[in-house]
């Protein structure tokens, strides 16, 4: 039995691709979607050490194994993967191939995630935040296009161009906030400024933006003076815990809440309502999962952690290469502690449908692109990106992960100063 035969033999039949082996073997159909391209040894001393979709993560981005054609049929086989139990004759099989040496474990690709001290620290969430977002300015640029924006876009259907998408999105937070003239905005998580600016330019408010990635603060602060609004918006490095300048009469945060983790939450929330103004509006854009039944705070804990983008293995893929200490929470979590903190929920909706056309936009982009992509970070990130964009998609697709709008208030003396019915309803 060759490489090719035996990795065939693990998935099992009618899998959605072929595989093609460095020792010359194939197994699959001629007509496959993809080819799972074998090309060293190593990728199946990964899978007989750790067979489970880490040690076929770990191969990919290491190189020592591809996919020629659609990637997507290779996320297909993550349930395969969450489930697989290595009967006792394929192991022998596989011992076989790799020889004894191939029962020492592989170290990691260089790419991993090492983090140190506490979880949610500021230190440590600066380091978390650095080794996702300054990557690299340019290969951002080639992957989510001239906005810059890295969040779930907004679309009125599918022949809807990426940039309007967008454009839809922070209009629909600015009317959700109800933005006018003179009214002061603080941006949390601003990314490369795209919010701040079009807060600024269309609805000619004052803003504020903090992110813990110092080469997102320095190429949104050069955007916002492109645009001629340096008078108008400040973008800082600083950690949302840090600002001290209140109030605001609106607060955004828009993809930074998955960041925050269980253990800050309350923390966060009243951070945010000590920096609004009374009868001001907050807008908590977050990617969370559906509700489990859970039996302790602690139970609540791990699952927050484990699910982080779908399944519990693929969390350890996106804890170790994407996004190290992100946690997702239900959005029942989200409103319950919103209101405890003081705030008055208003309004919130779901965008789950949405952030699957955005990933699969994104993704287009950086195949499209891909030589320039591997020359900015890399052949190992560029295959991380690829590889956790296909799979993100499928779970928001299959209500794995879901994304929600959630609007609060800081209501004064009982009076939350909304409309009967808001303009964005």
């Amino acid at each position: 039995m060759g490489v090719a035969e035996f990795l065939a033999s693990l998935v099992g039949p009618d899998a959605p691709l072929a595989v093609r082996a460095y020792d010359g073997s194939r197994a699959g159909a001629d007509d496959a979607r993809a080819t799972l391209v074998i090309r060293s040894p190593d990728a199946l001393r990964r899978f007989v050490t750790a067979p489970n979709e880490l040690g076929l993560a770990r191969a990919y981005v290491a190189g020592d194994l591809d996919v020629e054609g659609d990637i997507f049929a290779l996320v297909e086989l993550r349930e395969r993967f969450e489930t697989l139990h290595v009967r006792p004759e394929q192991l022998l099989r596989g011992l076989r191939l790799v020889g004894l040496s191939g029962l020492r474990s592989l170290p990691p690709p260089p790419e991993e995630a090492r983090l140190h001290g506490r979880r949610h620290s500021k230190a440590r969430d600066a380091a978390a935040i650095s080794y996702h977002y300054d990557v690299s300015n340019e290969f951002y640029r080639l992957v989510l296009g001239p906005s810059m924006t890295y969040s779930c876009a907004v679309w009125n259907d599918t022949t809807t161009t990426l940039e309007d998408a967008q454009a839809n999105k922070h209009e629909l937070v600015c009317r959700k906030l109800a933005l006018r003239p003179g009214m002061r905005l603080l941006d949390i998580g601003c990314g490369w400024g795209g919010m701040l600016v079009h807060a600024a330019r269309e609805h000619g408010v004052r803003g504020v933006g903090v992110t813990l990635s110092r080469r997102q603060a320095e190429l949104a602060s050069k955007r916002v003076a492109d645009a001629g609004l340096a008078d108008a918006v400040e973008i800082r490095y600083q950690d949302y815990r840090d600002v001290g300048d209140g109030p605001f009469d609106a607060i955004s945060s828009i993809g930074m809440f998955e960041h925050v983790g269980w253990s800050q939450l309350a923390v966060y929330f009243a951070r945010c309502y000590e920096l609004l103004a009374p009868g001001g509006r907050m807008l908590n854009h977050g990617i969370g999962k559906p509700a489990e039944p859970s039996s302790s705070r602690a139970a609540q804990v791990l699952d927050a952690v484990r699910s982080w983008r779908g399944g519990r293995l693929a969390a350890e893929f996106i804890d170790r290469y994407v996004f190290p200490d992100g946690e997702l929470h239900d959005v029942g979590t989200v409103v319950a502690l919103m209101q405890q903190t003081g705030f008055e929920a208003r309004h919130v909706e779901s965008l789950r449908e949405h952030y699957p056309l955005t990933l699969r936009h994104w993704l287009a982009n950086l195949e499209a692109s891909w030589d320039a992509a591997v020359r900015e970070a890399g052949e190992a990130r560029a295959r991380v990106w690829r590889l956790y964009m296909a799979a993100s998609a499928t779970t928001f697709e299959d209500n794995t992960n879901q994304v929600h709008h959630v609007l609060a208030v800081k209501p004064v003396d009982g009076r939350s100063g909304f409309p009967l019915r808001p303009d964005f309803v």
